[in-house]
């Protein structure tokens, strides 16, 4: 597993892991909103490991709930933080977005 720092695309609105585009952080959050909630999300994010480990079916729910309510607020889920109109391609295979060509061009891919 690679420990290298992701790709951010051109526009700063998505990381590239593993051929998929995953939203990023509002960069608009003030910073003291944006360190709580990373700090909920791996909070959370540990409890669900626990959970897991646990076998613990509820408690495993209630930490994916916190972690959801988390990315949300970060504005890595629920509605874009853009105001352009642009859709969403949180998810994508990048080959089939309009940073293909983008992707393609990086040294690093």
């Amino acid at each position: 597993m690679s420990t290298a720092t992701p790709l951010t695309t051109p526009d700063g609105r998505y990381i590239v892991v593993r051929g998929r585009l995953w939203r990023c952080t509002n960069p608009d959050l003030p910073e003291a909103q944006r360190q709580y909630w990373v700090k909920q999300l791996m909070q959370a994010r540990r409890d669900v490991g626990q959970a897991k480990r646990a076998k613990d079916a509820q408690a495993e729910r209630d930490a994916r709930a916190r972690v959801d309510e988390a990315k949300r607020a970060l504005g890595e889920r629920g509605p874009v933080w853009w105001q352009d109109d642009a859709p969403d391609y949180t998810q994508c295979k990048i080959e089939n977005t309009p940073y293909a060509e983008w992707y393609a061009g990086q040294e690093n891919t």
